[in-house]
């Protein structure tokens, strides 16, 4: 088996092998004493799945996903706008409890950047130009993010969300990682043996994720205690977020009279968030841990199973023509 083929068959596999990840996560931290010491490795673990992750987004492809007006207008009103409005809606059946909420908005006003590509081509959506205005997304969700949490949460999130530490997340475990994954796309343009690490780091991404989701899991299932109920709390609304936000997508881009393909790729971007990546910047605020990292979780395994009846009923949509 090829590098091409090895990561092909990582990516159409990647739910079942998180699944995996979480239930021996889960199985370590019950089992095991002491596996909160792995919060340590938290930091490390997210720099370099972010850097992996980060490789694979087309830092090249930013023009041509800039020329693409009506694609893109859509792609930034559904995930800034649109998104935002039902995320706010939803928010107000959440316990009152600041921590549960800030959780939820971190998760659910960022939009993938990283596997929505691969259940968007499995959907039968336009991956490439979901691919191209990755970086965007990226750009736009870092930007506004703070101003979201900021409106919705009015004056407690100055007490969680202080502008040193979150500057300090964002700097070493968002825009390094970026920087440097751009680094070596124009590496790999340039030489050989650029392009043959490229290749190679590019099998990374899924088994990197896996890692993450391990590490945080065990680190926080020990901690979990009474918290419980407050992170189960969560979940109905995740799963509201999962039926209606695609559709929310769909609808925007109908008015954008995008196709079919296009709009099935917005369809799957409102539904598909960017929990990971948000993750090392949910871990500075204070008292976060394990509250949470968990909701930030809980998020992750109610979308993967979401991303699997998505790739099934995304392709009926589009009985209408461009």
């Amino acid at each position: 088996m090829n590098t091409s083929e090895l990561r092909d068959a990582l990516e159409t596999r990647q739910v079942w092998i998180y699944f995996a990840a979480v239930i021996v996560a889960v199985a370590v931290g019950l089992l095991v004493p002491s596996t909160e010491i792995l919060e340590g490795a938290i930091n490390p673990a997210l720099a370099l799945m972010l850097f992996v992750t980060f490789l694979q987004v087309p830092v090249a492809a930013l023009g041509r996903a800039l020329r693409e007006l009506r694609f893109m207008g859509a792609l930034l009103a559904v995930n800034f706008v649109a998104v935002p409005l039902l995320v706010l809606g939803l928010v107000q059946f959440l316990p009152a409890d600041p921590l549960i909420r800030l959780g939820v908005l971190m998760v659910l006003l960022c939009p993938c950047i990283d596997y929505v590509v691969t259940f968007a081509h499995l959907g039968r959506a336009d991956a490439r130009l979901l691919l191209a205005s990755t970086p965007v997304l990226l750009i736009a969700q870092m930007a506004l993010l703070p101003i979201y949490l900021r409106l919705f949460l009015g004056a407690e999130a100055a007490a969680y969300v202080q502008p040193g530490p979150f500057i300090h997340a964002f700097v070493w475990l968002v825009a390094i990682p970026f920087v440097l994954a751009a680094l070596v796309q124009a590496w790999a343009v340039r030489s050989a043996t650029g392009d043959r690490v490229s290749s190679a780091l590019g099998l990374a991404p899924v088994p990197a994720t896996a890692l993450v989701l391990f590490i945080v899991v065990a680190a926080v299932v020990p901690q979990l205690g009474q918290t419980l109920d407050r992170t189960l709390s969560v979940v109905p609304v995740y799963i509201a977020f999962a039926v209606l936000a695609p559709l929310v997508g769909w609808a925007v881009s109908g008015f954008a009279r995008l196709t079919p393909e296009a709009g099935r790729a917005v369809a799957f971007s409102a539904g598909t968030r960017n929990s990971l990546v948000v993750l090392p910047l949910a871990l500075v605020v204070p008292g976060a841990i394990p509250l949470v990292p968990a909701i930030i979780v809980t998020q992750t395994l109610i979308e993967l199973v979401a991303e699997l009846l998505y790739i099934r009923l995304m392709p009926r949509l589009g009985s209408r023509t461009a």
